[in-house]
């Protein structure tokens, strides 16, 4: 007698792959997709999130720990997750599958409008989306993105000027012409200004997300390779004394 078609081997343990993972495939890089599976397999289905660390990401996916962050940043750049950072590495984040993205209805709380506590939140979120930003958000950044929530300044625009400002930071460091990290959210106050003048089209903000990512990844790259190449000078550097 043969088994009935379509019945599961194992009650639990999977996740309907439809036409949101579909959508994922056509779109994400190997190693996000990757990625957007663990996190379809592991993320609670009536929410769609979970909590995760760096390092048990990379363990779990066979990655390092800098393809994680490289990874993370192309599912939020897409729109695919949404993620709250950690303080450091080593503390737990969150993360949110999208809707168009998640093949279950997610049971909500009733919707509020977005508010300050919401923009600010967005704000702090934004800070640790980019490897060239020392995460921190003190009480002065809070400050700060509060006094833009005040002053009216969209969401869109401070998301522009952060791009901006990210896209100079990584063109200097590539350059040697500084090594110091983004440190604190009033870096980008002025950047963020100069985003709400300039008049430029969804395609050149497009264009510049790409262009960042392309820097982010090549700055990884280069900063690894110092790191491998200060090793190996203090390996084949002479000894003296006795061991």
């Amino acid at each position: 007698m043969t088994a009935q078609a379509g019945k599961l081997k194992h009650a639990s343990g999977w996740f309907a792959a439809g036409r949101e993972v579909s959508r994922a495939l056509n779109l994400l890089s190997d190693g996000a997709f990757r990625l957007f599976i663990h996190f379809c397999l592991n993320a609670n289905r009536r929410t769609g999130q979970m909590r995760i660390t760096h390092g048990d990401l990379a363990k779990a996916v066979g990655r390092s720990r800098r393809s994680i962050i490289i990874y993370m940043n192309e599912l939020q750049r897409l729109q695919v997750c949404r993620v709250q950072s950690a303080a450091n590495q080593h503390a737990s984040g969150h993360i949110e599958i999208c809707d168009s993205f998640w093949p279950y209805e997610k049971a909500r709380k009733e919707e509020a409008p977005q508010g300050q506590t919401s923009y600010v939140a967005q704000v702090r979120n934004l800070m640790g989306t980019r490897c060239c930003v020392a995460v921190s958000f003190a009480p002065a950044d809070e400050n700060l993105a509060n006094a833009l929530f005040q002053a009216g300044v969209p969401i869109q625009q401070v998301e522009r000027g952060f791009l901006l400002g990210c896209a100079r930071k990584y063109a200097t460091l590539l350059n040697n012409q500084s090594c110091e990290l983004i440190v604190s959210f009033s870096y980008f106050q002025s950047v963020i200004e100069e985003a709400g003048e300039l008049q430029m089209s969804e395609e050149y903000w497009r264009y510049l997300r790409m262009r960042t990512d392309q820097m982010e990844r090549q700055w990884l790259e280069q900063t690894h390779a110092a790191g491998a190449g200060r090793f190996n000078k203090r390996r084949m550097a002479p000894m003296s004394g006795r061991i």
